[in-house]
């Protein structure tokens, strides 16, 4: 079995040098995070490790207990950091801490693939995501319930045409394994990656789930 914690460690640093190879145009473009540029991903990813548990929970009440008012309030704070740091501090986070490392490790390895991807896709910058990363993510996205990907998945057979790997049952949507994480996870931007009688589908909750975010 692999050792997610040390996948979701690989894909963090994999990111930060990614990041480091950034002009300055390329961090002020939008991401595929619908309101977030390529800066404000960067500076999400690592920043609930920083908190710690008191630190979440006034974080959580503060913001009335809204992930989405939440992740905006930590990503407001990162404005302020210079480029350099925002990778020396994902750097620095490179292994999940607090609520990041719950499910052991699956929530860190999953949103940080998903947002790289979200910066890379932006960017134009394709890449070839380790296949065991992928998997472990693929499994874990349609239980986290902090995306959209539960109810995207609800009654599809999903199927990745370059991974041993599918899950669930339904019409079919077929395709490339990190289109289809990128896609459950509310990225019309993947879909036309996609294939299958069930595609048709997945686009109408991706774009449902678009207009609620």
């Amino acid at each position: 079995m692999a050792d997610v914690m040390a996948l979701a460690t690989e894909e963090r640093r994999d990111l930060a040098d990614y990041l480091a190879t950034l002009t300055d145009e390329d961090w002020s473009q939008p991401s595929l995070c619908p309101r977030w540029s390529v800066r404000d991903v960067a500076g999400h990813v690592p920043s609930y490790d920083e908190l710690g548990w008191p630190g979440l929970l006034a974080l959580l009440a503060r913001s009335r207990l809204s992930l989405e008012r939440s992740n905006q309030r930590l990503v407001e704070q990162t404005r302020r950091r210079s480029t350099d740091d925002l990778v020396a501090r994902l750097r620095q986070h490179a292994v999940p801490r607090g609520i990041t490392a719950m499910f052991g490790g699956r929530i860190a390895l999953t949103d940080t693939l998903i947002h790289h991807q979200d910066i890379r896709r932006a960017l134009g910058h394709p890449r070839s995501v380790p296949a065991g990363r992928l998997v472990a993510a693929l499994e874990f996205a349609p239980r986290a319930r902090a995306l959209p990907a539960p109810g995207n998945v609800r009654g599809l057979r999903l199927v990745a045409t370059d991974l041993d790997w599918s899950s669930g049952s339904g019409p079919e949507v077929a395709g490339p394994g990190e289109a289809l994480l990128v896609a459950v996870a509310g990225r019309s931007e993947a879909l036309s990656d996609l294939s299958g009688p069930g595609l048709g589908l997945l686009a109408e909750r991706v774009a449902g789930s678009s207009e609620r975010s």
